[in-house]
């Protein structure tokens, strides 16, 4: 008897846990130990089995790295019908953090470990589609404040912005993933520090009020 072939829902289902043994083979033991034997040996598949579904490894942790960019994506949604444009960078900045406290695995595999480039003609993400493209939606949430006039006059590049503010929004997530129980350093509470940032990156921002 000829052997069944697997509905696209099935094949999905498959697709799915090969992605989530290859993230906990990460999470425990490092990109390096995320082989396609590994990982078929972690879903009970031949490693053969799994070329069906990924063609090599780097395949595989692209797959991965697009789902857990959506799932940023997803919740940052909420923030962009938020109306006034100051009040959405904050939420958004705030969401962002959450996102990457509340899942830390997720982010290091997206934002702390290294992958070759990535031709957006081959990701499952459609670039530029803020319901998939987290750094999409940055773009949007800065270019709307700047088109309100909040920022600085000087400041006429929202994607000079947006990238700047980025890299503030990853530093403070980046050091609380690696280093918030490093007793080296006395910490001062998460809530604050991202505070601080948020209002920093505003303030830096923002022209002065002709009424201070």
């Amino acid at each position: 008897m000829p052997p069944k072939v697997k509905t696209d829902a099935e094949k999905q289902t498959v697709r799915i846990a090969i992605m989530d043994a290859a993230r906990e083979l990460f999470i425990h033991q490092g990109v390096e130990a995320v082989t396609m034997r590994a990982v078929a040996q972690r879903v009970g598949y031949s490693a053969t089995s799994l070329y069906l579904y990924f063609s090599d490894k780097e395949q595989l942790l692209r797959a991965v790295v697009d789902a857990d960019v959506i799932k940023l994506a997803q919740a940052l949604k909420s923030t962009l019908s938020i109306s006034d444009p100051l009040q959405r960078f904050v939420q958004f900045g705030q969401h962002y953090v959450q996102f990457a406290l509340t899942n830390p695995n997720h982010y290091r595999m997206m934002m702390m470990t290294q992958h070759p480039p990535c031709d957006p003609a081959f990701s499952s993400i459609e670039q530029n589609n803020p319901e998939q493209d987290a750094y999409s939606q940055l773009i949007g949430v800065v270019t709307s404040a700047w088109h309100a006039g909040v920022f600085k006059p000087t400041l006429t590049d929202p994607a000079l912005i947006a990238q700047t503010v980025w890299a503030a929004m990853h530093g403070l997530c980046a050091l609380q993933i690696n280093l918030a129980d490093d007793a080296w350093i006395n910490w001062r509470p998460l809530e604050s520090r991202m505070q601080a940032m948020l209002e920093m990156c505003l303030h830096g921002l923002m022209k002065e009020s002709p009424h201070a």
